[in-house]
């Protein structure tokens, strides 16, 4: 089916009633992100035997992935706002499935990193674009409820993805999961050429020009709940990460979890996410979008605070690293996508670049969190630098929201 087509069925939307076809491609979209870090996690201790690393170098794969995560999409959300959200998706999902296959033939870690920072430079467009093309398709009112769902629906690639990875890890080995990333990227391909039409209407044709960057992301970086609703995801994600990166070595490498059971222990995590963006999904409309995260934040900070006093007080096993971290990702999935709408949706002439900003301050701050990581943990310290690292994101993301979004407005904090 051509592009006319596919845009033909855009329009009998609309813009309000995107069929359910669509629904799945966005939402598929958005999971590039997972898809690209959780499946192969179960494959990250085996990484170091196999190519003769250590913990820290093993784990600059998902940090420098992070890097070219965040930097790539300052490039693809403007220039979505120029020409089009259809045809930079389309570029990004080729350049993530090329390096996927190069990921999978890697020899080194030395290539297996770049390969990783190449997919990831393809692998951004669909989150930056997908939530960009939902703006544009759902309006500022309706996007928080209807991401909040996507949310819901796309928890299934953390709590999936580690499982499926460690089956492929134990039947054949770390290649296997990337060959399944190359799948990913060709299904797709296909599915955008053939189901996503262009959402984009209010194109620019100087959004990438330098003058106009400069002006755009500094007027985003004044408004005062623009930042403060960007802090809130950098600092929601950043816990997340915290787990990505640290559970692996922590449940696999100290407590001796096979990968199977330890991608079961990720599943078990992301119920809590799930359950969190379903009430998202269900309330927030009715209660609006800052009542929303005040409820979250303190949600995650209570599980972060169990986890770090569970740690701290030598109790070290699965349950009291899994156990409170389904309390922070039930935190997480109540904040998450409320604060992803609060962030773009007052920009419907520059949704991309507010997007963009938004991620790439997301992932840099994420990638330092999980290069910490990587050089605290060890044997000795055990799950506590993890635990703390969770607890300073979670208190992050509260006083994000408590000195930033809630001061900067004179209507209540239920108001959307």
């Amino acid at each position: 089916m051509g592009e006319q087509a596919a845009e033909n069925r855009i329009r009998q939307t609309g813009g309000a009633q995107p069929s359910a076809a669509i629904a799945v491609v966005l939402t598929l979209l958005t999971g590039f992100g997972p898809m690209s870090t959780d499946l192969y996690l179960p494959s990250l201790p085996a990484l170091v035997t196999a190519f003769g690393s250590d913990i820290a170098t093993v784990q600059l794969t998902l940090s420098v992935f992070l890097v070219g995560f965040a930097a790539a999409q300052l490039i693809y959300g403007p220039l979505s706002d120029r020409i089009g959200r259809r045809p930079a998706i389309l570029a990004g999902i080729t350049i993530f499935t090329g390096a996927s296959i190069a990921c999978a033939l890697a020899t080194s870690i030395e290539m297996l990193i770049l390969c990783r920072f190449l997919q990831a430079l393809g692998a951004c467009s669909g989150p930056v674009l997908g939530r960009a093309v939902v703006r544009d398709l759902y309006g500022p009112g309706r996007s928080a409820r209807i991401l909040a769902y996507m949310s819901m629906a796309m928890a299934l690639a953390p709590a999936i993805g580690p499982m499926i990875g460690g089956v492929l890890q134990q039947a054949f080995g770390w290649p296997a999961t990337f060959w399944l990333l190359v799948g990913f990227g060709a299904v797709m391909l296909v599915s955008v050429l053939a189901l996503l039409g262009e959402s984009n209407r209010h194109r620019d044709p100087l959004a990438t020009s330098p003058a106009r960057l400069v002006r755009n992301y500094g007027a985003l970086l004044r408004h005062r709940r623009y930042v403060g609703y960007v802090l809130i995801v950098a600092c929601s994600y950043s816990a997340i990460f915290t787990f990505i990166s640290g559970s692996s070595f922590v449940l696999s490498g100290m407590l001796g979890l096979s990968p199977p059971v330890y991608g079961a222990c990720f599943g078990i995590v992301c119920v809590g996410y799930i359950c969190g963006t379903f009430g998202a999904g269900r309330l927030t409309l009715r209660l609006g979008i800052d009542r929303m995260i005040a409820a979250g934040t303190l949600v995650m900070l209570a599980g972060a605070a169990l986890m770090t006093g569970l740690a701290a007080a030598g109790v070290f096993t699965v349950w009291a690293v899994v156990g409170p971290f389904v309390l922070v990702m039930a935190g997480i999935g109540l904040t998450f996508p409320n604060a992803i709408a609060g962030a773009i949706g007052p920009f419907p002439t520059m949704a991309g670049t507010a997007s963009a900003l938004m991620g790439f301050i997301q992932m840099t701050l994420a990638a330092l969190v999980g290069i910490a990581i990587g050089q605290a943990t060890s044997p000795a310290t055990g799950g506590l630098p993890m635990a703390l690292a969770v607890l300073l994101t979670s208190l992050g993301a509260l006083a994000a929201f408590r000195l930033l979004v809630r001061p900067s407005s004179g209507r209540p904090a239920g108001t959307a």
